[in-house]
């Protein structure tokens, strides 16, 4: 029986205390033999990151000991925390910044010293019995130093020899199939990777040390993304040097590459953290990929022999960590009403096998509201996209005429996309009544490099304005009710809620997760990686002090007149916490409607 009842005000079997403790984050899966390995965020154990082994008798065991965490803070953002191959695993401890060996019996040992280095991305080099890896240095005064470095696997107490060096940054060091080439893409200061990026390639020498280099491809406004060794020795990588983030193939001893695909959509990502993976090969003619197109990731394979792509059809509409090899793959999965999975495929038989889900519970569907993408008009008569979460519960209705309340959110970075797979958090408000507006703003990912440029010398304007215009646009079209609308954000969308309550007329409340209220702190008190982000997206500082001052939300506080709650972990090094505090104390003063909680031990994004 239906129960008529206000939006807002319905009943849900969706609580807090489901999505709060029944909820284990998977990431980042890998084959080695008949084993598969993934890893599990476990908030019942203090947030730490753990190797799991699946066994072919599909017994899963922790593939490391008891205390370790399994993550590293290079770039801060971490990712590709852990390499497999023959039973030995290698993996950044979090909390020394050590390289461990775990043997197949389960023996474990440091491999590189306790020191101030920090490790990402790495790659075995079994003939050489050594780990190439990305190293960040923070031995010295002043800013890190990061460089590709090869480290003995049974120890090295120098920290590594340093292989290439003298770029600001370095990601996906690959070694060719006959172990004679290495690549990697390095980029530098004022660009973030997406920005512009290049692709190199090193002949080895037989000891191992680089005898050449080649500049393959990339630029100051091109950004490569995951180059990938072909069985046959080519090398494969992703470009948008044609606005979309496309397919391209280079073979050593020419000059120039090849474009392989051509489509208006895109088979890369931003690259935040190390070791994103959207393709590989299931033979030499054949890679397995997922792109995404308005939104929503699809699988699909690519004939490297004529550039043709053949849609796999699947469940799932986001899709990424693919670990592809002859024949099948692993890869990361989820929908609205599939919470993110490491899922295995078989190409011969096109069947997908689930082998571990995030959430271990079923929800019936009747509560599960789907992404609709829309898109709607915005400012310089331009277009921005979204996803329209409608409200959604199978035993309430609405009293005729009555609209519901909106709340209006997007992602992090400012440079990425919303996720279309499962999240409780969203069908929490949905199940009660609201509807959600995921924005992909200007600025985002997956609409093209144009589209991703918007927000040059533009964040707080662009981004602000395509949230308000997203709310005013449901709201012209009769679909919300324009007296009961929200904002809330995380990181840099929680920059943006912050600046849309000061700088715009249109929401009533907003909640703000670890979200920057101080832009100029964010060009001295930040880490290298992001240090010079906001170069292109507000300016060069100093020079441009005056920009940052007029849209940091904290220097105009009394603009803001409507309920705000901050919301900060107390170990935050990318977006500090004296930000939210800065922001309460002010808004407190002055009597404003505000509330804060710092949460202990938490950094950035809450993990426990």
């Amino acid at each position: 029986m239906v129960t008529v009842a206000p939006y807002g005000a319905w009943t849900s079997p969706i609580t807090t205390e489901l999505i709060t403790g029944r909820r284990t984050p998977v990431s980042d899966p890998s084959f080695d033999g008949e084993d598969v390995y993934w890893l599990e965020s476990r908030a019942e154990e203090g947030g730490r990151s753990v190797v799991v082994r699946r066994r072919p008798d599909g017994s899963v065991v922790d593939a490391v000991p008891d205390a370790a965490n399994v993550r590293t803070r290079v770039h801060e953002y971490g990712g590709g925390a852990y390499a497999v191959q023959d039973g030995v695993l290698i993996f950044a401890h979090f909390h020394d910044t050590r390289l461990y060996r775990v043997e197949p019996d389960g023996k474990t040992r440091p491999i590189t010293p306790e020191t101030a280095l920090r490790y990402a991305d790495f790659v075995f080099d079994t003939p050489r019995n050594r780990l190439i890896a990305v190293r960040e240095d923070h031995r010295g005064e002043g800013e890190a130093v990061n460089t590709i470095v090869a480290t003995g696997l049974e120890g090295d107490e120098s920290g590594g020899l340093v292989l290439t060096e003298g770029a600001d940054f370095y990601a996906y060091p690959r070694l060719s199939p006959d172990g004679q080439r290495l690549c990697w893409i390095q980029w530098n200061h004022p660009n973030m990777p997406w920005d512009g990026s290049e692709l190199w390639v090193a002949e080895l020498a037989a000891d191992g040390s680089i005898a050449s280099t080649q500049h393959v491809a990339g630029g100051k406004e091109e950004s490569i993304f995951q180059p990938s060794w072909a069985p046959d020795g080519t090398l494969s990588f992703v470009s948008d040097r044609n606005e979309w983030w496309n397919l391209y193939r280079w073979r050593p001893g020419l000059t120039g590459d090849e474009q392989v695909t051509d489509l208006e959509a895109e088979f890369g990502g931003p690259l935040w953290v190390f070791g994103v993976s959207t393709y590989g090969y299931l033979d030499a003619n054949t890679i397995l990929a997922a792109y995404t197109r308005e939104g929503f990731w699809q699988l699909a394979t690519v004939d490297l022999r004529d550039g043709s792509v053949s849609d796999i059809a699947s469940l799932y509409t986001e899709i990424g960590d693919l670990a592809v090899r002859s024949g099948e793959a692993l890869f990361v999965g989820g929908s609205a009403s599939i919470p993110t999975t490491i899922v295995r495929y078989d190409h011969a038989s096109g069947a997908f096998t689930e082998l571990k889900r995030s959430l271990d519970v079923e929800i019936d569907p009747g509560y599960i509201s789907a992404p609709q993408p829309i898109s709607f008009p915005t400012g310089d008569g331009l277009t921005a996209h979204a996803f329209l979460y409608l409200p959604q519960n199978k035993d309430f209705a609405a009293p005729a005429g009555e609209l519901p309340p909106l709340l209006v959110q997007s992602h992090g970075g400012p440079t990425g996309a919303t996720s279309t797979a499962m999240n409780l958090a969203w069908q929490y408000w949905t199940s009660r009544g609201f509807a959600i507006l995921d924005v992909n703003y200007g600025g985002s990912t997956g609409y093209g490099r144009s589209y991703r440029n918007r927000l040059d010398d533009a964040w707080g304007i662009v981004d602000v304005a395509d949230h308000v215009n997203g709310a005013r646009h449901l709201i012209d079209q009769g679909i919300v009710d324009p007296r009961r609308t929200a904002i809330r954000g995380w990181s840099a969308s929680g920059y943006t809620t912050l600046a849309a309550l000061t700088f715009a007329d249109q929401f009533q409340a907003g909640v703000s997760h670890f979200g920057i209220s101080d832009l100029e702190t964010m060009t001295t008190d930040t880490h290298k990686f992001e240090s010079r982000y906001l170069d292109r997206l507000v300016g060069p500082y100093p020079d441009r002090r005056d920009v940052y001052m007029a849209r940091s939300p904290i220097h105009h506080l009394e603009q803001i007149t409507v309920p705000l709650a901050l919301f900060q972990g107390s170990e935050d090094t990318v977006v500090p916490p004296d930000q939210a505090e800065k922001m309460y104390d002010a808004m407190a003063e002055r009597g404003l409607p505000v509330a804060i909680t710092i949460f202990a031990g938490e950094g950035h994004g809450f993990r426990r």
